[in-house]
């Protein structure tokens, strides 16, 4: 039964028979074979089938989410039982925001496997809504993200501080200039993250403490990750509003450069959130290592 809810659970998740098979490493009738004998077990369907398209029926949610309780529960009971040898095992889940993952969480997790060889560790990456979704979904345990945004159901903790600064290609024309005005943002063109961004989200806030709203400035385009931005900003004569630990190597190689703006400081702190009342031991243990990485007291 627990491997027929493992093959169900991934099922439910990637929504494709073919993902999952993959996923678990058995064949595409081996999955159908795990369903439909949950299917005659609990006498109902768990899936609609629509073609090569599927969708989970009202009872498969109600499944679902008995499923997602049960491996937590499984999941701490192998980390919990494991530190009675002292020999920590067991699975966590994590979730990062495009910049996290990309610029700051790596070192922590190297340090973290060092010292913790049997615990495996997943990251999940995505902008800061889909982290927070995936939280509150049950799909990972921590997250860690950037925003404005709280949601009532989780727990965000600040641990690190970040500045926003306004970046271009060194050759741009207005580098020249030691200050930028707010008359000037309305003539230059940016690049910016897509909607659900946390680094848009706080962008949008800071412009509106001095009077001006996002849609005031000229944006060229949208793209989904830092990385796509700054190869734009090098190419082209656009600016952006980035993450100073995102552009540190740039920087340091003179190919993008830092502009003050006039009446503008745009800071934020970077959040480790979990889900309210609701902390296993494997996940203290990491929030503790980060902690401790950074210096910090949580």
């Amino acid at each position: 039964m627990d491997f027929r809810l493992k093959v169900f659970y991934t099922v439910a998740l990637r929504l494709n028979f073919t993902k999952a098979a993959t996923e678990l490493y058995i064949s595409q009738p081996a999955v159908s074979k795990h369903i439909q004998e949950l299917e005659e077990t609990y006498k109902t369907k768990l899936f609609e089938r629509n073609g090569s398209k599927i969708a989970l029926t009202p009872a498969g949610e109600i499944l679902l989410r008995h499923t997602k309780n049960i491996f937590e529960i499984y999941r701490e009971i192998d980390f919990d039982m494991s530190s009675f040898i002292n020999e920590r095992q067991g699975l966590l889940r994590l979730g990062a925001s495009t910049t996290i993952a990309q610029y700051l969480i790596s070192p922590v997790l190297a340090r973290f496997h060092q010292k913790q060889k049997d615990i495996k560790v997943n990251l999940l990456n995505g902008n800061t809504e889909q982290i927070e979704n995936a939280l509150i979904n049950k799909e990972i345990e921590i997250g860690i993200v950037e925003g404005q945004s709280k949601n009532q159901s989780i727990k965000y903790i600040p641990f690190l501080k970040d500045e926003l600064v306004l970046v271009c290609n060194t050759k741009n024309p207005l580098v020249k200039k030691n200050e930028i005005s707010l008359e000037d943002l309305k003539t230059m063109k940016f690049i910016t993250r897509e909607r659900g961004s946390g680094t848009l989200e706080v962008i949008e806030f800071a412009l509106k403490q001095i009077g001006f709203r996002i849609t005031d400035l000229q944006i060229e385009m949208q793209l989904g990750s830092t990385e796509s931005i700054k190869s734009y900003l090098l190419n082209s004569d656009c600016f952006a509003f980035m993450s100073i630990h995102a552009v540190d190597k740039e920087l340091k190689n003179n190919e993008l450069m830092v502009l003050d703006v006039e009446n503008l400081s745009v800071e934020r702190y970077f959040y480790i959130i979990t889900l309210l009342g609701k902390t296993d031991s494997l996940s203290e243990l990491f929030i503790q290592n980060i902690s401790s990485y950074y210096n910090l007291t949580l």
